[in-house]
């Protein structure tokens, strides 16, 4: 997700693995020799799970093949979030589990990726003895380079440099699809500064991808077959790519969306995550008229409390988050909101928590992630006084997360008997005799996979009559009618 200004942050010597031989493997359903084994385990969001994906198509171009299991790995990277503690946490336990398999079998190359790794850096090596490689998000693209330095060489690498520029490599790796679906980053990195958040920290500040760059990779994997794309950012409504030598943006989010609606062969577009404060006038309105862009919006509002948006430093109210909901509503009636909620933050009180309360009655999120306050070093909010008992946090999570569960089935209840469209992906989980896809607001639905007179194919987009609503998913039946989908 980023660049690098040089090849390598840091260099230690310690215990370093000698290289493991090369072999071909004899499973591979090709031909390709293989030089390595490598087992990924992503914690964390979506940017995460797309760098964990570039990853992987890196490795596989020096001749690595993915296994399920780090018993039968000779790579092992750890695709960190240090977005809250919990997540931290859960690293440092696996990687404690890895100590025993590491000292069995020295030459095991083992490395921790993503926002760990950057915050931590060279004290990550300090802590863990036998831990092999430190490397941050903007060094992704060059893990391939790093892991043959380690593997080739006697040292321990931590690199974790950061640069305000995209370099013409960085996504050069071909898009990984899943199925008819593809994520394409457009930009990292935030500028926000949120008092809670260490992501500007992790990520770096915000940089933009070059339009023709995004948009001959859309067209690209168009031609591989996918239907629908997700273009992804920290706050993908700061898109402002910038040429070279000026200084002001040449395209905005709204403007990149409308060239991606022209890409042949897309049908369906997403976008995670949006920053309340960034919606523009123009934006609301195009998301209404554009019939490609689903009708689905994460709008992360954290709070319903006025005086804890404003020590979170997050740049509107909670009537002016109100305010881009109702407008969002009015131009695309049936839109499915979903949302962020930190509770427990520095000085909420009773009443700042029954803001928020209020606030999740009156928009009526389709999905809710809410959590706790988890304090992050180097953030404002860590050295905030007034910090909620953490028992007292954990009672309003739970009343908070069982109203939007009533909430949330209350909508699913709303949507039996009506049609929606779906996109199929592909066999059931629960049932490979069934289909499943997902509605444009990102419902899961099951179905049948025959219907009469018609053998449903991943990747065709169905009508289905909802049935059954359960609470994580719907039941639809393929029926021919010209009844309006009531998620559209």
């Amino acid at each position: 997700m980023n660049p690098l200004e040089k090849s390598v942050g840091l260099k230690e010597t310690f215990n370093s693995p000698s290289s493991p031989p090369s072999y071909t493997d004899q499973e591979h359903s090709t031909a390709t020799e293989v030089t390595g084994r490598v087992f990924i385990e992503t914690f964390g969001c979506q940017m995460n799970e797309n760098d964990s994906d570039r990853v992987r198509s890196i490795l596989e171009e020096s001749g690595y093949r993915e296994v399920d299991t780090p018993e039968s790995a000779d790579l092992i990277l750890l695709n960190t979030c240090s977005v809250r503690d919990k997540a931290e946490q859960k690293v440092y336990s696996l990687l404690g589990r890895f100590k025993p398999l590491k000292a069995k079998r020295p030459k095991l190359v083992l490395a921790v990726l993503g926002c760990v790794a950057q915050q931590e850096g060279v004290k990550l090596l300090s802590r863990i003895r036998y831990l092999d490689m430190v490397v941050g998000p903007q060094n992704i693209h060059r893990l391939g380079e790093l892991v043959e330095g380690v593997r080739n060489g006697s040292e321990r690498v931590v690199a974790t440099a950061q640069s305000e520029t995209i370099t013409e490599d960085e996504y050069s790796v071909p898009t990984r699809i899943d199925g008819f679906k593809a994520f394409v980053p457009i930009m990292r990195g935030c500028n926000n500064y949120c008092a809670y958040c260490i992501v500007p920290y992790t990520r770096g500040r915000e940089v933009s991808r070059d339009s023709a760059d995004l948009l001959a990779e859309i067209a690209g994997i168009a031609g591989r077959g996918v239907k629908e794309v997700t273009l992804i950012g920290q706050n993908v409504n700061s898109y402002a790519p910038v040429k070279e030598g000026e200084r002001e943006p040449y395209i905005d989010f709204t403007g990149l969306l409308k060239e991606v609606a022209k890409v042949e062969g897309i049908e369906r577009i997403r976008f995670i995550t949006s920053h309340p404060k960034d919606i523009s006038a123009e934006l609301i309105e195009l998301i209404g008229t554009e019939a490609k862009i689903v009708p689905s919006i994460h709008l992360p509002v954290q709070s319903g409390s006025e005086e804890i948006l404003k020590s979170m430093g997050r740049g509107y109210t909670a009537a002016e988050y109100l305010a881009t909901v109702n407008a969002l509503k009015a131009a695309r009636p049936g839109v499915a909101l979903s949302s962020d909620i930190i509770v427990g933050f520095p000085g909420e009180t009773e009443a700042d928590f029954c803001a928020t309360m209020a606030l999740i009655e009156e928009v009526r999120y389709d999905n809710l992630y809410s959590f706790k306050y988890s304090p992050r070093p180097g953030t404002r909010a860590a050295l905030f006084d007034s910090q909620v008992e953490p028992s007292v946090a954990s009672e309003r999570l739970q009343r908070l997360q069982k109203r939007q569960r009533e909430i949330s089935a209350e909508k699913s209840a709303d949507l039996k008997g009506g049609y929606v469209e779906v996109l199929v992906e592909g066999p059931s989980k629960g049932d490979a005799e069934e289909l499943m896809g997902r509605t444009p607001c990102n419902r899961v639905v099951n179905f049948e996979q025959t219907a009469p007179g018609l053998e449903l194919e991943a990747g065709e987009i169905v009508k289905l009559l909802i049935t059954d609503v359960y609470p994580n998913s719907l039941r639809g039946l393929y029926t021919v009618s010209e009844t309006r989908p009531v998620c559209l």
